[in-house]
Parts: structure tokens; C-alpha cells; sequence
């Protein structure tokens, strides 16, 4: 009994002279600082998202393939360079937001032997004065109440926010344009279209409205971009002299460059001046080469300028060879704080017609719709009209037709338009001659036989053209004496069987020669079907039929004194023929179920 004691004793021994094992410390919840600590430290590991243009490519279709002509696709060896023609995109750039971006630019050395590719990685700026310098601005990440105008700040706001252009942070914009913009950058040897205007000093200035309706001489006019613009300019005549907006020298004294980054200077020469009156009659001046600067005579400040209008020659490569500009002056008086002013620049090309355009490419809501004809074996020449327009009858005070022979308006797109007048009919007008009188007061002297499918069309491109399909149709519901002899037909061929065959049909070519002998036209209803074309994201219009249909009405001959009116009318109808989406496109279920009214709780 004294074995079993004693191992248990020596195992209590053992378990004591033991070491006790560690303690396990309570964990304590980490500090906010601590959290954001280790957050910032995540948010370090996580890479910056990098857009590498020199590893974009957007015409790199075929995987492992060299695509033809696409002088960016990594699978292209030096042998597939050396077949291309051309570069089918020659810059990629970043984004166009940036202010300051990267761009590769593409091309080909075809006088190498092989032709090999020239790739080079440039900076670009944008000339835009919205565009993003930096995207570290603390502010623009969450929203700020605006400063509410208070008699104590409302100066301050208003030398902050009174201008044409603002800056939220002005002391921080430090833009290097030497260092960003080496002497080989962007350098081409045309203009494209969209590319500002380069001058010995920096752009041609195009004065706009940019936040507000004052004027901003910060907006640069694009190549091939028609502009017209309006905007406000305040003045004061007593320094109206020293304004340099008033002046005429603000706007030629600077040469345009022939081409970008090029030393080829054009002068911007005077080609003509009006003088606008204070009451608003204007006079052309006989002479151009007289520089007619603003002075303050008789509390007056005279010679200045209330609008310019630019007109730039260019050839076919983009090449800028002649700029011209054709001012209006006028006088200000004392009492006026402002003025408005308007500006305008057109391009043409060299040895051609300008030609307004509709929209570029599908027409725009409101500009005219263009038409012309095509002689046998030749192009479209465009109607002669003030704008190559498909015009209309304008509806006149007087509302007489014959009066208002000759008074056209221009089918604007997308508009539906109806006009009209009074025909006065009386017993001594001979038929022939009124009908003919009536057609050209609907169609016009000379209707077109075709319109222009899009609002660039180009005349010598036939198949962008679309022939106006012109129909004839009389009243459908015979009435008057026409519904009796309707009647007598009926009655001929139906009761008396002998009057069936020849005999009938010569009795009824007789009476309808007497009943339809003096048609007119009544009314002139053009239909214009027109589709979306082109991308989901930015469709153009385009048509694709137009219908001219002309109804006429048989006229009775009147009594010997009476007289008779009748309504002539015109209308056109623009009609969307748009396919709608495919079956395979399907609109989202509605669902028709009634939620509990707090089910949105605690959302409004």
C-alpha cells in the first residue's frame, strides 16, 4: 500500500518543479490612428492605375496576327512594317481631358530602303481652356457648400467670380509649355480638322461666352470649324482708346502660320469695313486700306468694333494661304456700360465654292435642307437658290397666291411646316394659264430633283444624293357636277346593257373631257423619311426618301360676275423611320406591384 503513495507523491513533485506555461495576453482594441495607419499602408501596396499609350492600340483586332496597316500592333515584325501603305491609326493619346498628355504618334519612312515604321512619344497640350491640370485637388472629392453672398463678402466673390474665367487655385497652375512642349513636338506639316489656328503668338483668338455671356479671349478658332459667337463686352467711353478689344489692330495684328510649327507667315488682311449708325442703318465704306481706329469724339466713342468676321483660304493639303477680315464699326455712347459683339470665321478651299453644309455628316435640327438637280451625264449642281435650299410657299400678309408668286422658305430638317394663301377665281381666267400659274407658286420656278441624303454631302458624290419622287393625285370624293356624271356612268353601265363596251366607253371618254378639262392644283405635301445612321452613342440623320406629292381639283367654269376663293396649301412632314432594336435586345420586365408605403424608410 506504500508503493502506489509514493508515485503519486513523486508525480505531484514532478508537476511542480515544472515551468508554468506562457500567459495569453488579452488582446485591447487598436486606435483609430492605428486603422488609418494600417489603411493608408494597403492603399500604398495597391498599384496606381497607368495608361501607357505607347502600349495602346485600338486597331490591334487579330490575337498573335500582325493586322495590316496597324503601325502599333506589338505582333508586327520589322518585315510586316515594311509592306504596309500607311498607318491606319496614327496617334493614340490618353485622355483628352488632361491638359497635359502623352501621345505616339505613327508613321511610315517610305524613302528608306526597306520602309520601315518611326514611332516617337511626345507631349501634348490641349488648348482647351476646360481641362482637368491636376486630379490631386482635395476639394473636388467631396461637396462644398457654395459662399453664400453676404453685404461683408459680396465684393470679394465678385472680384473671385465676376470675370469671364476663374481659377479655384491659380497659385498652383504653373504650366512650363516650353519644357512640356519641345520645338519637335506636334510638329506636322498641314492643319486637320479641329486643330486651332496657330499665330506668331499663340492661336486666333475667337472671343466667346464661356462661363457667363461676357466675352473671353481665350477661345481658339479650329481648322475647318464655322463658328459664329456672341457675347458681351464691357466698356467705358472715356478709355474706350486704350480698350484693345475696340480696336481694329486686336484682331489682324498678328500673322497666321501657313502651316503648324512653321516659320511661313499670312497675313491677316482688312476686306472690308462697315459703319453701323446709332440707329442702326449701316454703310459700306468705299476703301478698305484706311485703319480706322476708336477715339472719343463729342462724348462719343467712335470706330469701335462691334463684330468681325473671319475668312480663311486653305488649299486641299491644309494649308492656310490667304486670311481676311471684314469688320463693323460703331459709336458708343456715354451712357452705355456694354456692348455686344459678334464674331464669325468660315474656311474655304481654294478654286471652290463655299458651300453651307447642314450638319457634319447627318443634318442638325434647324439648318435648311439641301437640294439640287443632275443634268444627263454629269454631277448634282445645287439650286441656285440662297442656299441650295428645298424651299416652300411662304405665306404672305396679303395671303393672295398670285401675289405671292415668287416668296419662298427654306424646308428647315426636323421641322413639320405648313403655309398657304387665297386663290380669288373669277368667270373671265382662262384655265391652262391659272394652272400653270398655280404650280409655280407651289413647287417654284425650278423644283429640285434631288436632296442631299447628308448635311456634308459633296456634289460630285452622286449616290449621296436621293431623288424626290414626285406624284400627282386628284380629289378622292367626286363632287358637283363630277359626282353626277359619276352617277351617270353607273347608271349607263349598269341598266342598259347596249350602251356596255365601245358605245359606253367613247360616251364617258366625252364626258369626262367635258367634267376634267380645267384641273388645278390645290395643295403641295412634301414627306421627308429620314433614319438614325451610324453609332448608338453619337447617330446622325440621314435621309433616305423624300415624296412630293401634288393634288389637284377640277375647277367649274363660274357664272358671268361671280367669283369664287379657294385655299391653296403647302406642307412638309418629317417622318423617323428608324428601325427599332432587334428582338434580341430586350427592354427590362416591368413589374406592376404596388410597394408598402414605408418601404423606402427612413428614404424619402
Amino acid at each position: 500500500m506504500a508503493a502506489p503513495g509514493l508515485g503519486v507523491f513523486f508525480v505531484l513533485i514532478l508537476l511542480l518543479l515544472l515551468p508554468p506555461p506562457p500567459l495569453r495576453q488579452k488582446s485591447r482594441p487598436r486606435s483609430p490612428q492605428i486603422l488609418n495607419d494600417a489603411a493608408q499602408a494597403r492603399a500604398r501596396i495597391v498599384p496606381a492605375p497607368v495608361t501607357d499609350v505607347a502600349k495602346l492600340c485600338v486597331c490591334d483586332l487579330l490575337v498573335a496576327q500582325c493586322d495590316i496597316n496597324c503601325c502599333c500592333d506589338p505582333d508586327c515584325s520589322a518585315e510586316d512594317f515594311s509592306l504596309f501603305t500607311t498607318c491606319s491609326v496614327p496617334v493614340v493619346t490618353g485622355d483628352s481631358q488632361l491638359c497635359s498628355q502623352k501621345a505616339a504618334v505613327y508613321s511610315l519612312d517610305v524613302e528608306a530602303n526597306p520602309p520601315e515604321r518611326i514611332f516617337k512619344l511626345i507631349d501634348q497640350v490641349n488648348p482647351s481652356i476646360f481641362c482637368i491640370h491636376a486630379t490631386n485637388y482635395e476639394q473636388a472629392v467631396y461637396l462644398k457648400s457654395p459662399e453664400i453672398p453676404t453685404p461683408e463678402n459680396f465684393d470679394q466673390l465678385l472680384d473671385k467670380f465676376g470675370g469671364a474665367t476663374f481659377s479655384a487655385e491659380p497659385d498652383s497652375w504653373n504650366l512650363d509649355t516650353d519644357a512640356q512642349n519641345p520645338p519637335d513636338a506636334n510638329e506636322t506639316y498641314r492643319y486637320e480638322y479641329g486643330v486651332p489656328v496657330q499665330t506668331e503668338d499663340a492661336f486666333l483668338r475667337l472671343p466667346s461666352p464661356v462661363v457667363s455671356s461676357w466675352c473671353s479671349d481665350a477661345n481658339p478658332a479650329g481648322f475647318l470649324v464655322n463658328q459664329a459667337t456672341k457675347c458681351i463686352r464691357s466698356v467705358s467711353v472715356e478709355k474706350c482708346d486704350s480698350i484693345q478689344a475696340l480696336s481694329m489692330l486686336f484682331y489682324i495684328n498678328s500673322s497666321i502660320l501657313a502651316v503648324p510649327k512653321s516659320s511661313q507667315m499670312v497675313n491677316i488682311t482688312v476686306q472690308s469695313i462697315v459703319v453701323q449708325a446709332q440707329n442702326g442703318m449701316r454703310t459700306l465704306l468705299n476703301s478698305s486700306d484706311v485703319l480706322r481706329l476708336p477715339m472719343v469724339l463729342d462724348g462719343l466713342c467712335i470706330n469701335a468694333v462691334l463684330g468681325v468676321n473671319y475668312h480663311i483660304t486653305h488649299t486641299d493639303t491644309g494649308e492656310i494661304i490667304e486670311a481676311a477680315a471684314a469688320f463693323v464699326l460703331g459709336a458708343i455712347s456715354k451712357e452705355a456700360l456694354s456692348i455686344e459683339q459678334s464674331f464669325e470665321i468660315s474656311f474655304t478651299q481654294e478654286n471652290t465654292q463655299p458651300v453651307p453644309l447642314s450638319g457634319n455628316p447627318g443634318y442638325v435640327v434647324g439648318l435648311p435642307v439641301r437640294a439640287g438637280f443632275r443634268p444627263q451625264g454629269s454631277g448634282i449642281i445645287q439650286s441656285s437658290n440662297k442656299h441650295s435650299q428645298l424651299t416652300i410657299l411662304q405665306s404672305t400678309s396679303t395671303q393672295d397666291c398670285l401675289a405671292a408668286q415668287g416668296a419662298r422658305a427654306p424646308v428647315l430638317f426636323g421641322y413639320n411646316m405648313i403655309s398657304g394663301c387665297k386663290l380669288r377665281i373669277t368667270a373671265a381666267m382662262k384655265c391652262q394659264p391659272l394652272a400653270q400659274t398655280l404650280l409655280d407658286v407651289l413647287k417654284g420656278q425650278s423644283f429640285p430633283e434631288y436632296v442631299a441624303s447628308f448635311g456634308n454631302s459633296q456634289a460630285q458624290d452622286v449616290l449621296d444624293w436621293v431623288p424626290i419622287t414626285q406624284l400627282h393625285i386628284s380629289e378622292q370624293e367626286p363632287t358637283g357636277e363630277k359626282k353626277w356624271g359619276w352617277e351617270c356612268r353607273k347608271k349607263l353601265e349598269g341598266t342598259h346593257g347596249i350602251f356596255r363596251g365601245g358605245v359606253s366607253l367613247l360616251l364617258w371618254k366625252l364626258f369626262l373631257i367635258k367634267l376634267s378639262s380645267c384641273q388645278i392644283p390645290v395643295s403641295l405635301g412634301i414627306e421627308v423619311k429620314w433614319t438614325k445612321y451610324g453609332s448608338l452613342v453619337n447617330p446622325q440623320a440621314r435621309i433616305v426618301n423624300v415624296t412630293a406629292t401634288i393634288t389637284t381639283t377640277t375647277l367649274k367654269q363660274l357664272p358671268s360676275g361671280r367669283e369664287r376663293i379657294i385655299p391653296i396649301t403647302s406642307s412638309v412632314v418629317f417622318t423617323d423611320i428608324s428601325s427599332p432594336a432587334e428582338p434580341g435586345y430586350k427592354a427590362w420586365p416591368t413589374i406592376n406591384i404596388k410597394l408598402p408605403f414605408d418601404f423606402f424608410y427612413p428614404f424619402v
